[in-house]
């Protein structure tokens, strides 16, 4: 029985592990089409061994791309997030009011104009 648990459980790994490599593939942008299809065959053709030299040369730069491609995402969420809110609330309308007084832009009365205009 336990002897069967570890054989599923490497399979599942082993299964991921062809799955993480082809993702990998045909994520990567420094390759061309040809290379892509070249390392598809190898893999599934000869899975143990395309893996394996898969890994081997081009394994280290598999979390670089990852990375990456992780970093974008949440660079666009967080645009995406940005333009949904929209521009601004009444606080940071009168933080910009605040700064042009203190910046000698706008005295005092035209201040309370502005604040009086933005809470009503």
């Amino acid at each position: 029985m336990f002897l069967t648990m570890v054989w599923y459980f490497v399979w599942f790994l082993w299964i991921f592990l062809v799955v993480t490599v082809l993702v990998d593939v045909f994520r990567s942008h420094d390759l061309s089409g040809l290379a892509k299809a070249g390392w598809t065959i190898v893999v599934v053709v000869l899975p143990f061994a395309g893996v394996l030299i898969y890994l081997i040369a081009r394994g280290d730069r598999m979390f670089v791309r990852k990375a990456g491609d992780l970093q974008d995402r949440e660079a666009q969420f967080r645009a995406y997030v940005r333009d949904a809110a929209g521009g601004g609330g009444i606080a940071e309308e009168l933080t910009k009011l605040a700064e042009l007084r203190q910046r000698g832009v706008i005295n005092e009365s035209e201040f309370e104009r502005g604040k009086t205009r933005i809470l009503s």
